[in-house]
């Protein structure tokens, strides 16, 4: 009896010892899951504050080169795009560096964007010399913060890949609410392709990632009459996976 209660303990204990195991090795995988989604949100936000704002300085700055023998007022203008263009940066900058140290205090430093901020967006990119409209059809509704986050981001991915890829192109952002979704459109009339045959740039498997946590659509491609074409769907009714 006393060795059939010593066997009984003896499983037990080990049965709750391998249920321990295991549930500590899923709190471990969860961990590193979490880690890596997390360092996966701010790679996308890196990219995309860096890039976009260093390729509009150096469209700005090629052209405040360019300028500034024969019109000394419009380099002078450049200039000051240039000047503004990093403030905007180091500010995105001290933003993303405030969530990664968690200080306190970081939200004072301001909002994150969103599509109520594309209009500011298109004015730099304006002042670097693209030519850029914007068009919004359907009725406009409020947006999570997260989503608000993500349409902006696809935009300015979007005007990047014209600034770098199709010089002298007229582009053209629409935003398209309807039924329940937000369609994000960013196109140009450029003779090249705003990315590489081939190739997926790390700004556009960003766009990718972040239409892929609102299970939504996304389209990247050379139109037939000449240009590129990135649209995304997000549906409204979905929170991030």
């Amino acid at each position: 009896l006393v060795l059939g209660v010593a066997v009984r303990g003896f499983r037990e204990r080990s049965s709750a010892e391998r249920r321990a195991t295991a549930l500590a090795a899923a709190r471990d995988e969860h961990a590193r899951e979490a880690v890596a989604e997390e360092r996966a949100r701010l790679a996308r936000e890196l990219h995309d504050v860096v890039s976009h704002s260093v390729a509009v300085m150096i469209v700005q700055a090629e052209a405040g080169d360019v300028l500034l023998d024969d019109d000394p007022a419009r380099a002078r203008s450049a200039l000051r795009s240039i000047a503004a263009s990093g403030r905007d940066a180091l500010l995105d900058l001290r933003r993303l560096l405030g969530v990664l140290r968690a200080e306190e205090g970081a939200a004072a430093l301001g909002p994150q964007p969103g599509v109520g901020a594309i209009e500011s967006l298109l004015d730099d990119v304006r002042a670097a010399g693209l030519d850029v409209d914007l068009a919004v059809e359907g009725r406009p509704e409020p947006l999570p913060v997260a989503l608000d986050l993500s349409a902006y981001r696809i935009v300015q991915e979007g005007l990047t890949n014209v600034i770098r890829h199709a010089g002298g192109a007229r582009a053209r952002v629409t935003l398209r609410y309807e039924d329940g979704r937000l369609g994000v459109e960013v196109s140009d009339d450029g003779h090249a392709p705003a990315s590489p045959a081939g190739a997926a740039g790390r700004g556009l498997i960003g766009v990718r990632e972040r239409v892929a946590l609102y299970g939504g659509e996304v389209e990247a491609g050379p139109r037939a009459d000449g240009g590129f074409t990135l649209r995304a769907v997000l549906p409204l009714d979905r929170s991030p996976a």
